[in-house]
């Protein structure tokens, strides 16, 4: 870690009365440098909760998609069902800015309650579809209306003290992994419970007639629960102008460079953080694609190259990739931001990804419990190395503006990280579609060409690391 310094502005601001931000500054300097572990509860269910429908209906979407009877042959329902997972993302890259913008404007809790509320009520409509068009449009319209990532990522930064800011955006990346993994647990365990658990669920039941609406009934109803818990929610912006006045000299937590310049420049010239924007983007779209081929490709039979899995048997896995996430999160990664530094520590773990995901073509030819052990320690091991990657770059990018502008730059950032995730399912699908038709090929025939590919959007990420595409800002000590 470079020992470089540089100039970073910080609000010289006197307190004012009845300004939720103020007194959010008077609690941190009264905490004596203690974790704020209710504040950051709030962060990891409340993004757990808008994470989860992201993702529960990758299991059963297959499934979904041939029950409407859309697709003319098998080998179509993965282009489809690509174009159902993208919704989502399209309705989030649309409105993303607006909602990081109006909690510049009016407040992170406002934001933060009304998306909640949106996966209430639309997730459950989701769950309700009869057509396949009516599934893609209450998936748009929750995308649309759930604006939760850019506040809760500016907020989790306003109620931690500078020494626990990478704590706090670990959390937030961790809990949304976590729901990217335990959303499809949930698809996997609860999806066609007539079928599955027929001593519960009757073929005569609404679960009969909407055989997927219970994981998405149950995701809506956790997500109800964090509603009410949002009331304790504490507002962390100023209601007033914070002047920056002075700086103070310290060091970058990266290993060479420094940004000179005042942070609250326009966004588009602010370099730093306009670097961050093209690894963000790749490590997410690679991210995305790659959750929807495991579950695509480990449901799928096996003369196409997958692995014949039910959708109970990928739900397991998933479970156990976020249990994993849990104890990566709380014990170990810490200690790896701590050794390798912000940047040093999305690198390596980019690299070690591509190892890791080079093995899942072979794992077709294992069996029992050689495949269990092999799939499970390769699932575990991703979900790890994603929270790590995307952590060290949020850490960046927040750090490279201030408060006022936080909000809006955590919009932007996700409304192209949004049109990324939004190609990512179609651009899966489609390719998989096409693998499937290829098993007699001779260059990576089956399925191999599609980790061949995950694998070369994570490397143009990694390759988006380095200098000179990344300037590093100075961040705090």
């Amino acid at each position: 870690m470079g020992s470089e310094e540089a100039p970073l502005l910080l609000p010289a601001a006197p307190a004012v009365e009845g300004c939720p931000g103020c007194a959010m500054d008077r609690r941190k300097a009264s905490s004596k440098g203690r974790i704020p572990y209710k504040e950051l509860f709030f962060v990891g269910i409340t993004t757990l909760a808008s994470s989860l429908p992201i993702t529960c209906l990758l299991p059963f979407m297959y499934f979904m998609v041939r029950d409407f009877y859309i697709a003319k042959t098998e080998e179509d329902i993965g282009f489809y069902a690509g174009f159902l997972a993208a919704s989502y993302m399209v309705g989030r890259a649309i409105t993303a800015t607006f909602w990081g913008i109006l909690a510049d404007r009016i407040g992170r809790k406002p934001v933060i309650t009304f998306s909640i509320l949106s996966v209430v009520i639309f997730n459950t409509l989701f769950g309700l579809s009869a057509t396949y068009w009516m599934a893609i449009t209450t998936r748009f319209v929750l995308g649309a209306l759930n604006g939760l990532l850019a506040p809760i990522k500016a907020y989790c930064i306003e109620v931690c003290q500078i020494e626990h800011q990478a704590l706090g955006l670990s959390l937030v990346n961790t809990a949304w992994a976590l729901g990217l993994i335990v959303g499809p647990a949930l698809g996997g365990f609860l999806a066609q419970p007539t079928e599955k658990y027929p001593h519960i669920f009757s073929e005569d039941s609404v679960f009969g007639r909407f055989p997927y609406l219970l994981p998405c009934l149950s995701v809506s109803a956790f997500a109800a629960v964090v509603l009410i818990s949002c009331t304790w929610l504490p507002e962390t912006i100023h209601k007033h102008k914070v002047p920056e006045k002075g700086t103070k000299i310290v060091k970058a937590t990266s290993e060479e460079g420094c940004w000179n310049s005042p942070r609250r420049k326009s966004l588009l010239q602010n370099w730093p953080w306009m670097s961050t924007m093209l690894p963000y983007c790749f490590f997410s779209l690679h991210d995305t694609a790659y959750s929807e081929i495991l579950s695509l490709w480990a449901v799928s039979d096996r003369k196409y190259g997958g692995l014949n899995f039910s959708t109970k048997d990928i739900g397991e896995v998933l479970a156990m990739a976020g249990a994993s996430l849990l104890v990566y999160q709380l014990i170990i990664y810490r200690w790896v931001h701590k050794m390798l530094g912000t940047v040093n520590s999305s690198r390596v773990a980019s690299a070690v990804s591509i190892v890791v995901l080079a093995t899942y073509p072979f794992m077709t030819y294992l069996s029992g419990v050689k495949l269990s052990f092999a799939l499970y320690s390769a699932a575990m091991m991703k979900s790890a190395l994603a929270t790590t990657i995307i952590t060290g770059i949020c850490l960046l990018q927040n750090n490279a503006v201030c408060q006022e502008q936080r909000g809006t730059a955590n919009g932007i950032s996700t409304t192209a990280m949004s049109i990324f995730k939004s190609i990512a399912p179609v651009g899966a699908g489609a390719l998989f579609s096409w693998a499937q038709k290829r098993q007699n090929a001779t260059f990576l025939p089956d399925d191999q060409v599609v980790f061949v590919v995950l694998n070369l959007v994570q490397l143009l990420g990694l390759i988006f690391t380095f200098e000179p595409f990344l300037v590093l800002p100075a961040l705090p000590e």
